[in-house]
């Protein structure tokens, strides 16, 4: 597999340190340093690839860590945040990431045996080791980069190929769920859309559960297993993302910011801030924008 490694970080050397377009539908790359608080996200449904480095993902107070040996699939909203690791001095950071699309998972099952990939468990995220399989359909996907005028006939192609090799692996059963629209984990995903959507406003589970078809008790053990956090648990991570990003926008102070998101307590918000940036919001924002001044 270091061969094909080897090639795909030579493809994908042009990329900066942010998601960079590469001209096929739905995969972009990023290589680099990437301020930590870039990576305190909500991150949307995707399989994400390493190329060199390392990353560490923080999701409900549990670290996800992969490499080029893993790889990680996502499959509803959840925030998140995160850290990269260069492999030394001269081997940045890469990565590279597929937005995944349930319609185009859904066609995909229609064409392959129910067997083809493993039952279901719980939960809407996972790291999962590497196949050559999967490098390889990874590796002739980004070679279309260098030849942009075969884009149209082979991406979906090779799309196709990569959802195909992650059906067959121990993430299989989630695409399988995010595909059906029948499913736990689809129906969760209605109510984590709409608490995102909605996150300045106060959660009433009830509206939740039936949004998700569901009662509200089968609601809160779904919803857990999917996020491993409460309803109550997943708003106040986005609304603490979105506090932070807006503080870095200059778009107020922490007081006018903790209303904006929808505290009504200023003080319940700096606490909790703190609890999950390991500082208080003037010093965290002071420190993130003296990192990112621009050199003299």
């Amino acid at each position: 597999m270091e061969t094909m490694l080897r090639e795909l970080r030579r493809l994908t050397a042009h990329a900066e340190n942010r998601p960079t377009q590469t001209g096929i539908p739905g995969i972009v790359m990023v290589k680099g340093e990437i301020p930590q608080h870039k990576l305190s996200a909500v991150y949307e449904p995707m399989i994400n690839l390493i190329l060199d480095g390392s990353k560490t993902l923080t999701i409900a107070g549990r670290d996800y860590y992969y490499d080029p040996a893993s790889y990680f699939v996502i499959t509803v909203d959840m925030p998140a945040t995160g850290m990269v690791r260069q492999s030394g001095p001269d081997r940045p950071y890469i990565g590279v990431s597929l937005s995944l699309d349930p319609a185009r998972v859904a066609a995909l099952l229609l064409d392959i045996p129910q067997q083809s990939y493993l039952a279901g468990q719980n939960g809407g995220y996972s790291v999962c080791r590497m196949t050559p399989e999967l490098l390889n359909a990874w590796l002739r996907m980004l070679q279309l980069m260098e030849r942009p005028q075969d884009i149209p006939a082979l991406a979906p192609a090779y799309e196709r190929e990569i959802l195909y090799r992650v059906l067959q692996g121990p993430q299989g059963w989630m695409l399988r769920d995010i595909a059906a629209p029948d499913s736990a984990l689809s129906q969760v995903r209605l109510a984590v859309r709409w608490v995102r959507e909605h996150y300045a406003e106060a959660v009433e589970v009830e509206k939740l559960a039936t949004l998700a078809s569901m009662s509200v008790s089968a609601f809160h053990r779904h919803f857990k297993a999917v996020t491993a956090m409460s309803p109550i648990q997943y708003q106040k991570r986005i609304r603490l993302l979105q506090a932070r990003q807006l503080l870095i926008a200059q778009s107020g102070n922490a007081s006018s910011v903790a209303y904006a998101v929808g505290y009504e307590s200023a003080s319940q918000f700096t606490r909790e801030y703190a609890r999950l940036f390991g500082q208080p919001p003037g010093r965290d924002i002071s420190s993130i924008r003296e990192n990112i001044r621009p050199a003299a």
